[in-house]
C-alpha cells in the first residue's frame, strides 16, 4: 500500500488506516480476541501501518487487544490512542487536567506494550482545561520520550490554532464521509494552512455508505447507531438514495461503494488518511482495495452531482454528544 504523511510532521502512515474500537466498544458485542488478533495482523500484512484506539473504547481492553496483536511488528507500525474521559468512561464525563493526562499515557504504554505512543490525540475538547494546558502536557510528554506527536480529535478551529501555538499538532481526528462534508467549510482549510494532517473516522458513514444497511436492518441493543438520529428507520430510507447512486457509480468501474466512498476521501487532499474499521475479514480486504481505485475527474464530476442532489436527513449525534465536538 501506498504511504501518506500527515501534513508536514514528517509521520508517514499507510494511506488508509484501521479503526480498531469496534473490535471491543460501540457496535454490538466484543470480537473474539483470537479472530481480533488475527484480523489486525492480516491488515498488517495487507501494508496497513497505522493502528487506531483508545482508552475509551471498552474501557481499556482495546489498548489491550491492540498493544497484544501488534507486538510482533510494533517498531513498524504507528499506534495512535486518545485520552480524556474520567476514568476511561464516555458517560463519567470529560477529563483533560495534565495530571491525569499523565497518568493515563504511564497506564497507557502498559496497556500498548511500548515504551512510546506514536500519536496521542485528546479525544475531546474538555471545556474546563485550557487547551494550552493540554498541548504543554503533551509536549512535556514528548519531550520525556513517551510520546512522539500530538493530535486532537474532533476540535474546532480556533481551539487547533491555540493548541498548536504552543505544541505542533500532527493530526486531526473527525468524521468525515460522502455523507458528513461540514470540515470542508472550515477545518480542511485550517489544517492545510497550518501542515497538520486529517484523519477521517466513520469514513464509510458508520457502515452505512457500504450498502449492507437499509431502512429494515436492526442493531444489536449495544450498537450505539441505535440512538443516532441519522440512523432512524425514516432516515435511512430517505439516504438510501445517496448509497443507491454511488453504487451505479462503483457498479460502472468495477469495485463496491465503499471503495468509492474511500477513494473519494483519499482524493480530496494528499494529507487525508481514512480509517475505516471492520470486524469481517472480506471487509478488510474490501477496504484495502479502495487505496487503489483512482477515481478520474468525470468520477469526480459525477460525484459532486449526486452530493449536490442528495440532501442527507438527520442529525450525525444525538444532542448530548454532538455538544462535545467542533469546540
Amino acid at each position: 500500500m501506498q504511504t501518506r504523511k500527515l501534513g508536514n510532521s514528517g509521520l508517514e502512515v499507510s494511506a488508509l488506516g484501521f479503526g480498531c474500537m469496534g473490535l471491543s466498544y460501540g457496535y454490538g458485542p466484543a470480537t473474539d480476541k483470537s479472530q481480533a488478533i488475527a484480523l489486525i495482523r492480516t491488515a498488517f500484512e495487507r501494508g496497513v501501518t497505522f493502528f487506531d484506539t483508545a482508552e475509551a473504547y471498552g474501557p481499556f481492553v482495546n489498548e489491550e487487544l491492540v498493544g497484544e496483536a501488534v507486538a510482533p511488528f510494533r517498531d513498524k507500525i504507528v499506534i495512535a490512542t486518545k485520552f480524556g474521559f474520567r476514568d476511561g468512561k464516555v458517560e463519567a464525563g470529560l477529563d483533560s487536567r495534565p495530571a491525569n493526562i499523565r497518568a493515563f499515557t504511564d497506564a497507557a504504554l502498559k496497556r500498548l506494550k511500548t515504551d512510546r505512543i506514536d500519536l496521542l490525540y485528546q479525544h475531546r475538547v474538555d471545556p474546563e482545561v485550557a487547551v494550552e494546558e493540554v498541548a504543554g502536557a503533551v509536549k512535556d510528554l514528548i519531550a520525556a520520550g513517551k510520546v512522539a506527536h500530538f493530535g486532537m480529535s474532533e476540535a474546532g478551529a480556533q481551539t487547533i490554532r491555540r493548541a498548536h501555538a504552543v505544541q505542533k499538532v500532527t493530526a486531526l481526528q473527525s468524521e468525515y464521509s460522502l455523507w458528513w462534508r461540514e470540515p470542508e467549510k472550515e477545518i480542511l482549510p485550517t489544517l492545510e494552512e497550518l501542515g497538520i494532517g486529517f484523519v477521517p473516522f466513520s469514513p464509510l458513514g458508520k457502515g452505512f455508505l457500504t450498502g449492507a444497511i437499509t431502512e429494515s436492518t436492526t442493531f444489536d441493543q449495544n450498537d450505539f447507531r441505535n440512538i443516532v438520529p441519522r440512523f432512524s428507520s425514516s432516515a435511512r430510507k430517505a439516504n438510501q438514495a445517496l448509497v443507491d447512486l454511488l453504487g451505479a457509480i462503483a457498479k460502472a468501474k468495477g469495485v463496491t461503494p465503499a471503495q468509492i466512498a474511500l477513494a473519494w476521501l483519499l482524493a480530496q487532499r494528499p494529507w487525508i488518511v481514512p480509517i475505516p474499521g471492520t470486524t469481517k475479514l472480506h471487509r478488510l480486504e474490501e477496504n484495502i482495495g479502495a487505496a487503489a481505485v483512482a477515481l478520474t475527474d468525470a468520477d469526480r464530476r459525477a460525484i459532486a452531482d449526486i452530493l449536490a442532489s442528495v440532501t442527507v436527513e438527520g442529525d450525525r449525534y444525538p444532542a448530548h454528544l454532538q455538544a462535545r465536538v467542533g469546540r
